[in-house]
């Protein structure tokens, strides 16, 4: 099973994610996660990466390209695979479709999860992380018991302005391919919304058909 998974920031795709790769044995294959390894390997594109993030620079799409390639290539992806993070934009989108054919491959589903972006700003500004156990309670959905409260901390990141910021990037530039996809018959809409277990549930029923 050949996946794609696309939602805005908060939306829960990690968890799910972990869900979905556990369930059907298949890898999770993360962009960023991939950048970081080869990096830390010192390979021949790790190299190359690394002139771009000390430079403070995106890394390019033809070196991300080639990676994902590498990365498809692998034992591991022969049953199938996950991809979380990749492709972010149309021209990537059409650049891993020649990418799968030239294997023999193609994609079989693209889930979106969707979240309003005025219920994602709640779920994310209402985090609190606990510094001693690295628990993370919310105020509002999962309340810290009164002890643990005092100590709790909000993520930096986890802020309204940081927030809007990331959603704004997503609408401008993931979002895209949505259109991209559902015109290829392969969108597949998730509502996001409710337990982890209900969301964990239609994903479960849509990719068993």
């Amino acid at each position: 099973m050949n996946l794609i998974f696309v939602g805005p920031p908060g939306a829960g795709k990690g968890t799910q994610a972990e869900a979905i790769i556990n369930e059907f044995k298949i890898p999770q294959i993360s962009t960023g996660d991939i950048i970081r390894a080869a990096i830390r390997g010192g390979t021949a594109l790790g190299k190359e990466f690394k002139s771009y993030t000390d430079a403070g620079k995106l890394v390019p799409d033809d070196l991300v390209n080639r990676m994902v390639q590498e990365r498809l290539a692998q034992d591991d992806c022969k049953s199938g695979f996950l991809l979380d993070g990749y492709p972010r934009t149309e021209a990537q989108a059409e650049t891993l479709d020649k990418m799968l054919a030239g294997m023999g491959r193609k994609l079989d589903h693209v889930l979106l999860l969707e979240v309003a972006d005025d219920v994602l700003v709640e779920r994310i500004t209402g985090r609190r992380s606990d510094p001693e156990t690295g628990r993370v309670y919310h105020v509002k959905f999962d309340p810290p018991p009164a002890d643990v409260a005092p100590r709790l901390i909000q993520r930096s990141d986890d802020t309204e302005e940081v927030l809007r910021q990331r959603l704004s990037e997503y609408h401008d530039k993931t979002a895209p391919l949505i259109p991209y996809y559902e015109k290829a018959g392969l969108l597949r809409r998730v509502q996001g919304v409710g337990s982890m277990e209900d969301v964990r549930q239609r994903l479960f029923q849509m990719l068993r058909g």
